[in-house]
């Protein structure tokens, strides 16, 4: 009878001495260790600059400023140093003409560094500057050339400071949630088109990538803020310089860590944007920022320390029987790679650049010579041909990746990315390196839609940048 009850006892879950299943595995934070410098430059534009973003603007020039705008440069560097990564978040809209080239150049050239090792990043606030010499005739563009000037110099020395105070460091990533961006894909109920605004019948991405950059003795040096969202909260009505709802967020963050720069890397938003957008009034702007930045705090929160796993304890018996984990010390990945690529993209049919010119000086529509303005300015970029090599940076930073390229993708780049590598923090940027057109999903190209007709890029041009990326990410995993 005792053997029997010793056998039974045996066979209980939780008891004998060989498991029934293997141990849950740790849970971390994907992170990056190596050396890591931040330094940050005020680009703040002059009063009376030429800042007409919008089409049904009645004004041209900027009349005051609302907040600073700010160039802030993360390098990332291996524990032994070499070349670095260089990732720079820049408060302005986009970029009118080849004027980023005249911005990264210098860059490239102050480090000696391949073009595949530097991202700029647009905010791509609507509030912002000019940013072509082309617009000098305009009320205010005599102020654009050298005002651009000094975005191309401090954009240098924030990124030069930011290598000489590199020190060893950890970058941890993890997920939040936001519910600012919303749908902005609306099927016109007066006509058979889409109108660009909040539509609440379908729902948006609402993740939050949060990066923490710390030294080692666990202080906060940077919070990078990767989310998809257009800030298009101040629009026509606005007549004040402003980043829009990043630097309230901005301001939030580093309130609350003092010492640390917030860094907002805009994301992926073709169809996304703030529910309450499109006005003159500031706090707007602002309540917009702070929602996106207590949600980056209470991501903050709930962060492990740097360089730290949890790890299954073994059960305790209680009321019920009590999963338990402890911390423990990990050691991150310090792998950097850096790849650039080109992706081949159809090209619609659209009228030449001469033609355009032609329809641009016979215009006396504010709104219509705004709309030719940006297709002659698409048509200059892409060229006159059938197809466009669009540029794609990617880069593997640890156990992270980032994403860069030059158009205004719709969620779905994010998404797809972060779905085919789950076990890693994914990056995805808009707007790196220049500007070009939207990109969205295939199924909308037979519609009536602004991202749709602005864009230079035919059907399924999107899922081939996704492609793209993926076959990149994967060759660097």
């Amino acid at each position: 009878m005792k053997r029997l009850l010793l056998v039974v006892i045996a066979l209980l879950p939780g008891c004998g001495s060989t498991p029934i299943r293997p141990s849950p595995p740790p849970f971390a934070h994907p992170e990056f260790s190596g050396r890591l410098g931040v330094a940050r430059e005020d680009i703040t534009p002059p009063v009376g600059i030429y800042a007409r973003n919008w089409g049904a603007a009645k004004h041209d020039v900027a009349e005051g400023i609302h907040r600073p705008l700010t160039a802030t440069a993360l390098t990332m560097q291996t524990a032994e140093g070499g070349p670095p990564l260089v990732l720079v978040a820049v408060d302005l809209g986009w970029w009118k003409s080849d004027e980023e080239r005249l911005i990264r150049e210098p860059v490239l050239e102050a480090l000696k560094l391949d073009p595949a090792r530097v991202m700029i990043n647009m905010s791509h606030t609507h509030a912002g500057p000019a940013t072509s010499r082309a617009d000098v005739d305009k009320p205010g563009g005599q102020l654009i050339g050298p005002y651009l000037d000094k975005v191309r110099d401090a954009i240098v020395r924030a990124v030069l400071r930011a290598i000489e105070t590199a020190a060893p460091g950890t970058l941890t990533w993890t997920v939040g949630r936001c519910d600012l961006a919303v749908n902005r894909d609306l099927p016109d109920p007066s006509r058979n088109r889409w109108v660009t605004g909040f539509n609440p019948s379908t729902a948006a991405d609402d993740t939050v990538l949060v990066g923490r950059v710390t030294d080692l003795s666990g202080k906060v040096r940077a919070v990078l803020v990767n989310y998809a969202c257009h800030p298009t909260t101040l629009a026509w009505e606005n007549k004040l310089i402003s980043p829009d709802y990043p630097g309230a967020m901005r301001e939030l963050i580093e309130k609350q860590a003092p010492g640390a720069l917030g860094l907002y890397l805009h994301g992926p938003s073709g169809e996304v944007s703030p529910r309450e957008q499109y006005t003159g009034d500031v706090e707007t702007a602002d309540r917009n920022g702070r929602r996106l930045g207590y949600s980056t705090l209470s991501a903050l929160e709930g962060m492990l320390p740097p360089r730290t796993s949890l790890e299954y304890a073994g059960a305790v018996e209680s009321g019920a029987p009590l999963a338990t984990w402890k911390r423990a010390a990990r050691t991150p990945s310090g792998v950097l790679d850096a790849r650039r690529i080109e992706v081949d993209l159809e090209l619609k049919d659209m009228p030449s650049a001469a033609e355009l010119e032609a329809a641009l000086q016979a215009s006396t529509d504010r709104v219509q010579s705004e709309r030719l303005r940006r297709k002659l300015r698409v048509r200059r970029v892409v060229g006159e041909g059938k197809t466009a090599k669009v540029p794609l940076w990617a880069w593997r930073v640890g156990e992270g990746f980032i994403v860069g390229q030059p158009n205004e993708a719709y969620t779905l780049l994010q998404t797809e990315l972060r779905r085919a590598f789950p076990a890693n923090a994914v990056t995805v940027l808009n707007l790196v390196n220049g500007s070009i057109g939207y990109l969205a999903r295939a199924e909308l190209h037979d519609e009536d839609l602004y991202q749709v007709w602005q864009s230079p890029f035919g059907r399924g041009s999107l899922e081939r940048v996704i492609a793209g990326a993926t076959s990149a990410l994967e060759s660097m995993r």
